[in-house]
């Protein structure tokens, strides 16, 4: 029921995007990401599910004020070919028994993201730069009570019983920097017309939300890896993936694995709120994803799938998490 739920929003946009590329637009890529731990695992809880929608407009359509501000931060290059890409999401949290009235102060808090922001990607060949603004919400306003119990409702799910407890309204904010090598090993295997690369990156996050520093690699091995221009897009704090791509008239596919970690200074949805009393468990200061999947290209639409595995986040937490993301994204 998710899976069509997720589609048929996917085609709806769809729809949208072809009337605006009537009316005179090109050039743009709509991305769809579902994160869910529904899939690949049979777990309800922790980061349980988030969903992201974005927009990267063409080449060279940034907005004056974006194009001012990014050079302004030290490490961003905007000698590159420059995009911008606008999302909007939203990511729920919750402890492992969502039957339970009044959870564990032992366990992860309830908490809900809601948030939107914009993007800026300097493409400068063997290497990315990416610049990112989120803004948002977190508690009753970021609506996530209302959202699981719906989707729970029309899953036939157990309705969760604790989100009085949730963590308070506090606005949140997130800068963002990311550095890619793009394909710093990039070789033919000599099978089957096969290539492989690996591509590293490492950045920075600053704000109420989340602080961290990460790094981490992705390895691809496939058919025609230059259309792709990272891999699909995932949901922070994941290894990001990219917003845009290069439609292929032939089949172009990849198996990928990744690994990525993250040193840990804040994460709201583990601290709780910043400026009053709330939930909060003890975070653990160094996690780790491991992630792998498959992802084809063909005629300007991208599907892909992704299974993470992420290391315990806090100190209470009884084993490592695991869930599922899929990525539609289309050209037009």
């Amino acid at each position: 029921m998710m899976f069509r739920t997720f589609t048929a929003v996917f085609l709806i946009l769809v729809w949208y995007c072809e009337s605006a590329k009537a009316d005179g637009l090109d050039g743009w890529t709509l991305n769809v990401t579902a994160e869910n731990d529904m899939f690949g695992s049979d777990t309800d809880r922790h980061y349980t599910h988030g969903t992201r929608f974005s927009l990267a407009a063409p080449e060279g359509d940034v907005p004056d004020w974006v194009r001012d501000a990014a050079p302004k931060f030290p490490l961003f290059s905007d000698q590159g070919k420059l995009r911008t890409s606008y999302f909007l999401g939203q990511n729920l949290y919750t402890p492992a028994d969502i039957r339970i009235t009044n959870p564990s102060n032992m366990d992860r808090p309830y908490a809900a993201w809601l948030y939107g922001g914009v993007g800026l990607v300097s493409d400068l060949g063997a290497r990315v730069d990416t610049l990112g603004l989120t803004l948002g919400m977190v508690g009753p306003a970021a609506l996530g009570e209302a959202t699981q119990k719906t989707v729970h409702k029309w899953v036939g799910s157990p309705q969760p019983q604790g989100w009085d407890h949730q963590l308070r309204n506090e606005p949140g904010v997130v800068l963002t920097y990311e550095r890619r090598i793009r394909r710093f090993v990039n070789f033919d295997t000599g099978l089957f017309d096969l290539e492989l690369d690996a591509s590293p990156q490492a950045g920075v996050s600053l704000g109420n939300i989340f602080t961290h520093l990460e790094a981490g690699t992705v390895f691809r091995l496939g058919h025609d890896l230059e259309s792709d221009r990272g891999g699909p897009p995932r949901i922070r704090p994941s290894l990001p993936g990219s917003d845009y791509f290069t439609p292929s008239d032939q089949l172009s596919w990849y198996l990928f694995g990744g690994v990525a970690g993250r040193l840990v200074g804040r994460n709201i949805f583990l601290d709780g709120n910043s400026f009053t009393d709330s939930y909060s468990v003890d975070k653990k200061p160094l996690v780790g994803d491991f992630q792998f999947g498959l992802a084809m290209n063909y005629k300007g639409v991208r599907m892909a799938y992704t299974q993470i595995i992420r290391t315990k986040e806090f100190e209470n937490q009884s084993s490592p998490d695991s869930f599922g993301a899929i990525t539609l994204s289309y050209q037009f």
